[in-house]
């Protein structure tokens, strides 16, 4: 069983639940980054929460379905539809549906979030590399990035697709206006002027375009360093959801494919509960952070 990769959108991957256990070597933990919204479409058909989804970003897919299985899409939510030789039918999104071979299925934009979640009955069955079957765009370790033309192995189901859709659950977890994120204090708050924690919790910072997997960029007031400490740092250890802050004073939040080291200083790590909901933020969201 398999499916092709007709139009694969701005930025289509394959994610599971990451390669942790890893940075020893370099290479990040990456996996999908909304982790819950990626588990709940594999509930949803069936998979273990485990199993390899397609994480489209913004500008949705089409996918040609070779034979007949069972899907679910979560995480941003988009319109979703299916050609066949005889019509368009639209599908219901946070539900499990399926479809018959020769079918096209459309992901349209997304609608509010960033990036949906497409499960299938038996998972995606890439080969893993390192233990995981998702693409690191950092590392470039796991399978490419999705082109036109990709064909994609379809393992087979041994689970019963869950009868509740659960959007419930789903929706929760999309972005408010403003997002609230919660952070703790990092390891270099010294390297920061006095009261830099609460600059950032009671400033407003917007996302900025040159977000990816790698990390979500933040533009608004500058976080400044001391005044002796004004070098770099020697490379140390970064961790999932760290907030560095580069010279310019613009934080970023490390995601998924991060850099396992870097010089600058960390002055808060993110929540690990709100990570899922920074995989949500679009360009231009306003984001609060509460400390947790």
């Amino acid at each position: 069983m398999t499916l092709t990769i007709l139009e694969p959108g701005l930025l289509t991957t394959v994610q599971d639940a990451g390669r942790p256990g890893f940075a020893h070597l370099g290479v990040p933990r990456s996996g999908a980054l909304d982790q819950a919204a990626a588990a709940l479409a594999n509930r949803l058909v069936g998979n273990p929460g485990s199993a390899a989804v397609l994480e489209t970003t913004l500008l949705g897919a089409r996918i040609g379905v070779d034979q007949a299985l069972t899907f679910a899409v979560t995480g941003a939510e988009a319109e979703l539809r299916a050609g066949t030789a005889k019509g368009a039918r639209r599908l219901p999104f946070a539900e499990a549906f399926t479809l018959p071979a020769g079918t096209e299925l459309w992901i349209g934009p997304a609608i509010r979030g960033v990036r949906s979640y497409l499960a299938v009955t038996g998972g995606i069955e890439v080969t893993p590399v390192l233990g995981s079957r998702s693409t690191d765009t950092l590392a470039e370790v796991g399978p490419s990035v999705l082109s036109a033309g990709c064909v994609l192995p379809v393992g087979v189901g041994t689970l019963t697709p869950a009868e509740a859709p659960a959007t419930v659950v789903h929706h929760a977890r999309l972005p408010t206006d403003p997002a609230i994120v919660h952070f703790h204090a990092g390891p270099r708050v010294d390297w920061f002027r006095s009261g830099s924690l609460r600059q950032l919790s009671e400033s407003a910072y917007v996302v900025a375009p040159e977000s990816s997997r790698i990390g979500l960029r933040l533009s608004g007031p500058a976080l400044r360093r001391h005044r002796a400490r004004q070098g770099d740092l020697p490379s140390e250890g970064m961790v999932l959801g760290a907030m560095q802050v580069p010279p310019d004073g613009q934080p970023v939040v490390f995601l998924r494919d991060h850099p396992v080291t870097g010089g600058y200083p960390v002055l808060a790590v993110v929540d690990e509960a709100d990570l899922d909901l920074c995989a949500q933020l679009r360009p231009g969201a306003t984001v609060r952070f509460v400390p947790a």
